[in-house]
């Protein structure tokens, strides 16, 4: 009886999440079944005596294909639609959702491999999040950014620095001209560098800073702790005057809803580092970054790292200007700030706006900071590069009148 209601070539996509999978199987039709059953009312291979035939309409999970394209296979890509009506969505939130995308599936014996690609969110469900607080123009807006990247500055060293050291590095990156500052995600809340003791200060020195030069620089200290030490951190954060905070992935993904819930007047940063631990499209298990970036989104992040270009790291321009679409397209949420970073430079700002514009952060640690001469050149000369981009001059003629810039090509290149 299951299967006559198991397998439907559409449904109502208002009322269902639909998630498209990349599956091997010895027995690809089992391994769907499996899925789509065992990932809404039970077990694939046990039918009950309490299933009745609203339970087979309402709450099972749907096949979207007919049972002859998934018979005689051992892989390929299929969509199965989950009904909404099975969760309580401003309760259950990113957690049963993710529980259902990618949840029991990886217990089922026939199941070698099952990636989830893509996810289709109904307008009803996105409701119930409420998406970016500010948004990528108008954090650009804010920082006077508007026609060129935005500059972000990592802290370096990641940790180490007592309170006077990162004083002296955030003021030089503020000097130099960078739009936002980012402590790293290995910077919790050491002893000899506390979190409440240095956003206190750092805050008075950039918020004294943007006062004295007429214009706003996000400063988000690293806020990465367990619940509820981090929503205990942001609070403290907001009242002591910061712009934004620094949330690692390994927060786990609903605790950017939680921040975000509380509406606080905070932009959010959304660090990936470790993503690929449930990422990598080489795991025989994963989701796709896309389908992370798109999530987010939605829980309420205002910045992300996106991924890397042309650095020490570097994704395709095509898997990139994906994840761009995901996070800066028009819909229901304002656009998300796609920071790019692992390597950026000067000489790699030509190439950035080439191949995705200005609607993008350059989020810069070792090129500033291991600038011959010093941190606020090496912003100095980031910002040089982005007046380049936008004069129209080639970089040999624009870096001859810019000392700052000159350094920054001869130790690092420039990549067209």
């Amino acid at each position: 009886m299951i299967d006559d209601y198991l397998f439907q070539p559409e449904v109502d996509k208002e009322e269902h999440i639909i998630a498209t999978y990349y599956v091997e199987s010895k027995n690809f039709f089992d391994a769907c079944k499996g899925i789509a059953i065992g990932q809404s009312i039970g077990n694939p291979n046990v039918r009950v005596t309490l299933e009745d035939e609203r339970m087979m309409k309402e709450n099972l999970a749907k096949i979207l294909d007919i049972k002859s394209n998934l018979l005689s296979r051992q892989e390929g890509i299929v969509k199965i639609a989950y009904p909404i009506v099975n969760l309580d969505i401003p309760k259950d939130g990113i957690t049963q959702l993710l529980c259902t995308l990618m949840g029991g599936q990886m217990d089922i014996d026939i199941i070698a491999s099952c990636k989830l690609l893509d996810v289709e969110l109904p307008r009803k469900y996105k409701s119930h999040f409420k998406g970016p607080k500010y948004g990528l123009y108008e954090i650009k807006q804010r920082t006077g950014a508007v026609g060129r990247p935005l500059l972000g500055g990592i802290v370096k060293p990641k940790t180490g620095l007592n309170i006077n050291q990162l004083k002296e590095v955030v003021m030089q990156l503020l000097k130099g001209g960078v739009d936002f500052i980012k402590e790293d995600e290995m910077l919790g809340n050491p002893s000899f560098c506390s979190f409440e003791e240095r956003v206190s200060i750092i805050s008075k020195v950039v918020n004294d800073f943007c006062k004295d030069a007429g214009k706003e620089v996000f400063y988000c200290p690293c806020i990465n702790a367990d619940y509820p030490y981090f929503l205990e951190r942001a609070k403290f954060a907001e009242k002591e005057g910061v712009r934004g905070v620094h949330l690692n992935i390994w927060a786990g993904l609903p605790a950017y809803k939680a921040l975000r819930d509380q509406d606080l007047k905070l932009a959010i940063f959304f660090q990936k580092s470790g993503d690929k631990v449930m990422t990598d499209r080489e795991h025989k298990y994963s989701i796709d970054w896309k389908v992370v970036c798109q999530i987010a989104r939605m829980i309420g992040v205002d910045f992300i790292h996106a991924g890397m270009w042309g650095g020490y790291l570097s994704d395709s321009k095509e898997k990139l200007s994906e994840i761009f679409n995901v996070l800066i397209k028009r819909d229901v949420y304002k656009p998300v700030v796609p920071s790019l970073s692992c390597g950026s430079h000067p000489g790699l700002v030509d190439s950035t706006v080439k191949n995705f514009g200005t609607d993008l952060m350059m989020n810069v640690g070792g090129a500033i900071h291991g600038h011959p001469m010093g941190t606020e050149a090496g912003a100095k000369a980031m910002r040089d590069a982005f007046d380049c981009e936008q004069s129209g001059q080639s970089i040999q003629e624009f870096m001859q009148s810019r000392s700052e810039l000159k350094k920054a090509i001869e130790k690092w290149g420039y990549i067209e």
